[in-house]
């Protein structure tokens, strides 16, 4: 699949509104921003979208699969696209949460789907990425989906830990730069210390922009960590 852009966004469940309630404001700003990396994913005209997460293991969903936020108390599919063949809810969260945001985005291209297990080494990603780009498919953008450490302050998911800093920022200079040696860099035992569920799929990412050749720019419009988990968005598109 020709790459013409990628963009790179967080999959927490709060940030669909009906699941954050009354808390729902504390992350309009996410909200916004995410939406203005889809619609600049899709300014780049691409044919389809090809999601990419992270899942207990590596898996290509079927254009009718979709997924669910019934755990998190929204007992509602969400659907990858087609809604006139039968699918089963079979999509991990990070595939569900880019999916809502591609439904929230009301565009109508087709769409597929990949999930990268979270243990998978970083040449395993790389090889993976590179799988995926294959000069007779359609001009495809990348939706990745992916969130940095959960160990930013004490009320985080995986409490404090003083490493974290240090590597969402390692994370965020790879992005902004569309720098695919470092992201290949990060280490996947010190990742998974930090509980950070976006390193395989950003790995995935540099493969398959390395595959594609070319320069890239990158550019990150949002970096935070609200509840103490980090939360990258950004673009990369052709120099």
């Amino acid at each position: 699949m020709p790459l013409v852009a990628a963009a790179v966004c967080p999959h927490p469940p709060l940030i669909v509104p009906e699941l954050a309630g009354a808390a729902a404001p504390e992350l309009d700003d996410l909200r916004a921003a995410t939406d203005a990396a889809v619609a600049r994913l899709l300014a780049a005209e691409p044919e389809a979208i090809l999601l990419v997460g992270g899942g207990p293991e590596t898996v290509r969903f079927n254009a009718a699969d979709s997924g669910t936020l019934r755990g998190f108390g929204l007992n509602r599919p969400v659907r990858l696209w087609k809604i006139s063949c039968s699918g089963g809810e079979v999509l991990p969260l990070s595939l569900t949460i880019g999916a809502w945001l591609l439904n929230r985005s009301g565009t109508e291209l087709p769409r597929l789907a990949r999930s990268v297990a979270h243990d998978a080494t970083p040449a395993e990603c790389a090889a993976f990425g590179a799988s995926l780009i294959l000069d007779d498919d359609p001009r495809v953008a990348l939706l990745v989906l992916g969130d940095g450490s959960a160990c930013r302050g004490v009320k985080a998911p995986g409490y404090d830990d003083p490493r974290a800093e240090a590597y969402d920022e390692g994370v965020a200079l790879a992005l902004a730069g569309a720098d695919a040696d470092a992201l290949l860099g990060l280490d996947p035992v010190l990742s998974a210390e930090l509980r950070v569920a976006g390193r395989a799929p950003w790995q995935v990412l540099a493969g398959a922009a390395r595959a594609a050749g070319g320069d890239w720019r990158g550019d990150v419009s949002y970096q935070g960590a609200p509840y103490g988990v980090s939360y990258f968005v950004a673009n990369w598109e052709r120099s």
